[in-house]
């Protein structure tokens, strides 16, 4: 069996929305990328929570979530994640044993500390996000018990919820949620498709602390890349600067509406912001199909991955569906 062939790969969605596109479009264009990558026999296709972001289509997360899974039929279909410290669990463990109870053993809920938005943003949630990302740990092991059996004396369900044993994942770019799904026996992912400086390092913490449970006897890695395939090189980099637009404008503080693709980056970023970038996407797998090969064989060699998770920010809808469709080949 080749390194390719080794591991399995999923999609990570934020539903973009182009320039000139509508948020319509866009959640229509991540149905049909999940019908997609189904049929190319993908493992999971989950959405990114953000708020208060001009061009991600994906706030809403479960309710996205729900009008996915019934868009397809066997691919499993999650949240890549849910903020928590953004809701109260136990309306998490209602929307997401909800879902599960509608499409049995395909719902997956990943967790993330991040509150996905700004402060602004957290007041209009009504949340309060120091104390809640202090509360973190405390707010995993609630879901996990209201995603459990019915306990005696046990006061406070999710209906539904109870007994559905949603999988849970924690996701993460740093260190904390490493070292807790190591403690918890959870599946970790890491969030190598925007901030990949602490990749190795997390990973390695994970695994050296990983206490067995009853959710998995091993540790369970996912990591994130970004997947900017095309027929050549040339091409693909040419289409992967519709992505470090999109980190430039994060940068900067700008709407995050996907722009269409330029000839020359440095006509747009000073020297700072385009370090900056490539700092962000250092483990982005840009090129042709030989290209993408050898790179992503590099990343699962030097992570001993379980799992590898894409996001893909090209311009054009047929584009990132080409680009499915190539690795697809690439690793059968």
């Amino acid at each position: 069996m080749s390194v390719l062939s080794s591991v399995e790969y999923s999609v990570l969605d934020l539903a973009p929305v182009t320039d000139v596109g509508t948020e319509a479009e866009a959640i229509s264009n991540a149905v049909k990328l999940a019908q997609t990558a189904e049929r190319l026999g993908y493992k999971r296709f989950w959405l990114a929570e953000h708020h208060n972001m001009d061009g991600i289509a994906s706030a809403a997360t479960a309710v996205l979530v729900g009008h996915i899974a019934n868009a397809t039929n066997t691919i499993r279909v999650g949240a890549g994640g849910v903020m928590l410290p953004n809701h109260a669990p136990l309306v998490v463990a209602e929307n997401f044993g909800t879902l599960a109870t509608l499409y049995p053993n395909r719902i997956d809920l990943g967790l993330g500390r991040a509150p996905g938005g700004d402060r602004l943003t957290l007041r209009a949630l009504r949340r309060h996000s120091e104390d809640n990302v202090n509360d973190f740990p405390e707010q995993v092991a609630l879901l996990e018990r209201l995603f459990g059996p019915e306990e005696p004396g046990q006061r406070l369900f999710a209906r539904p919820g109870t007994n559905t044993r949603v999988p849970i994942w924690l996701l993460g770019s740093s260190l904390f949620s490493a070292q807790l799904a190591a403690m918890r026996g959870l599946p970790y992912s890491f969030a190598s498709h925007f901030a990949p400086a602490l990749l190795h390092q997390a990973l390695k913490l994970y695994r050296d602390n990983f206490q067995p449970s009853e959710f998995l006897d091993k540790p369970h890695v996912m990591v994130a890349a970004p997947l900017l395939l095309a027929p050549t090189d040339g091409e693909a980099e040419y289409l992967a600067t519709t992505a470090l637009q999109r980190g430039l404008a994060l940068i900067r503080g700008e709407g995050l509406r996907m722009k269409p693709p330029v000839d020359d980056m440095d006509m747009l970023w000073h020297p700072r912001e385009k370090q900056a970038i490539w700092g962000m996407y250092g483990e982005a797998l840009i090129g042709g199909p030989e290209t993408v090969a050898t790179k992503l064989e590099a990343l699962i060699n030097s992570t001993q991955a379980d799992e590898v998770i894409f996001t893909c920010d090209f311009y054009e809808h047929a584009h990132r569906e080409r680009a499915l469709t190539q690795l697809a080949e690439l690793t059968a």
